[in-house]
């Protein structure tokens, strides 16, 4: 896991950043929704404003309940075409037992303050994110979001130019969402706010070309590129999905086909193994199921410090539940283990070599049109770990409870 020891100062100044950054989104969100407000209309531009249609939600980002995407803002982008623009301005506060020296027990930080700009229409597009992040895991350190941006992608995270030879393909060259996983890199897409343990193995962003096919009721991707944004393109990364009603089922693979020493916050030693996952997805009415297994290796190779290798196996099952008024309740179990012992000098995927843990989350959320506000509740316990690797301030609690609130506004 990854331990900070800011001081007393840096971490205020963090937040005074933080709180700098939230106050800029906000009135970014002023202007554009200004912008964007119509003006008094005659009873003729009335009838014509209700014979047209709303836009719907764009499906990029991808977003897995329970929040909903708003309308995009459509402009003139002059050569370009018509262009889509979204976005996400939100805060969180966090709590925390057991946290590790040089974290805190309260947080907060801004969340979110992204903007979204696509072009969905033609034989060429593209898609561009920019903004502020914050990448909250169970079981890691809370990163404040400065250092989010320049440790792991970046103030544009996700770019990429999009070729669309046929109707059912496309081409996509640029920064790329990961293939890998039943949970997104960014909260807002994801059922809970904090994002897994399982997920704490995948990559999340990577550089490189994926060709997306779909053949009737089965969607295939296939993507050359640099696994966990390791600047090296040696990894192969492929999906292949059935869908059948509100019923899916994904199989997904990936893995280096080199090596590469690098080792960064973004680009873990994982970065030279390889991970597979059966994910099984029910949609239906106010309902979302999603259990999924995961497997992950990182072979023996001393040419990139792994003196021995280990592998991990895990199991998670994520639920939403949406009623009326705004209001839905997520809930998301997981257990993962890992194999190898120091004795053997084992390389560490977890909390030591040989190591477990399992966690639990509950997300109670609200969204009136464009607002929402959630929270998460969550508990994460480790076994058969290393003492040093865990939680609290020696690293020898097994235990970590946290509660994380978060506000804000899609647009």
């Amino acid at each position: 896991m990854f331990h900070y020891g800011p001081n007393t100062m840096t971490m205020r100044l963090n937040h005074f950043k933080n709180f700098l950054l939230i106050v800029f989104s906000f009135g970014l969100i002023s202007v554009c929704c200004a912008q964007n407000t119509p003006a008094p209309q005659t009873p003729d531009q009335q009838s014509a404003a209700q014979a047209t249609a709303p836009p719907s939600p764009l499906t990029t980002p991808s977003i897995t309940g329970p929040l909903q995407a708003a309308p995009p803002i459509v402009f003139d982008g002059g050569p370009l075409g018509k262009l889509d623009l979204n976005g996400i301005v939100s805060g969180m506060g966090l709590w925390q037992g057991n946290h590790i020296s040089g974290d805190d027990v309260g947080q907060a930080a801004l969340s979110n303050g992204q903007l979204f700009v696509q072009k969905t229409n033609g034989w060429w597009q593209f898609y561009v994110q920019a903004g502020a992040y914050n990448i909250l895991a169970l079981g890691t350190p809370f990163l404040p979001t400065d250092k989010a941006l320049t440790d792991f992608y970046g103030p544009v995270p996700v770019a990429y130019a999009k070729l669309v030879p046929g109707k059912n393909t496309s081409i996509e060259i640029g920064a790329l969402p990961t293939l890998m996983g039943a949970e997104y890199t960014f909260d807002f897409e994801n059922m809970n706010i904090e994002r897994g343990l399982l997920w704490n193995q995948e990559n999340a962003v990577n550089r490189g070309i994926q060709l997306n096919q779909t053949m009737g009721k089965f969607t295939a991707s296939i993507s050359w590129n640099d696994g966990y944004y390791s600047n090296r393109y040696s990894w192969l990364s492929g999906s292949l999905t059935y869908t059948e009603g509100p019923h899916s089922l994904s199989f997904i693979g990936m893995g280096n086909l080199g090596e590469t020493r690098r080792q960064t916050l973004a680009t873990p030693v994982q970065n030279n193994g390889s991970m597979y996952a059966l994910i099984y997805t029910y949609t239906k009415g106010s309902w979302i199921v999603q259990p999924y297994y995961q497997y992950s290796s990182v072979p023996t190779n001393p040419n990139v410090g792994v003196v021995h290798g280990a592998s991990t196996n895990g199991g998670a099952v994520l639920v939403n539940r949406t009623f009326k008024h705004g209001f839905s309740l997520a809930g998301r179990g997981e257990y993962i283990g890992s194999t190898g012992s120091s004795t053997q000098n084992s390389v560490n995927l977890m909390y030591g070599p040989g190591s477990a843990a399992w966690s639990i989350t509950l997300t109670p959320t609200f969204q009136y049109q464009r607002f929402f506000t959630r929270g998460d509740l969550s508990f994460v316990r480790a076994t058969s770990f290393t003492p040093g690797d865990v939680f609290g301030p020696h690293g020898t609690d097994p235990n970590q409870p946290r509660g994380v609130i978060e506000v804000g506004f899609l647009f």
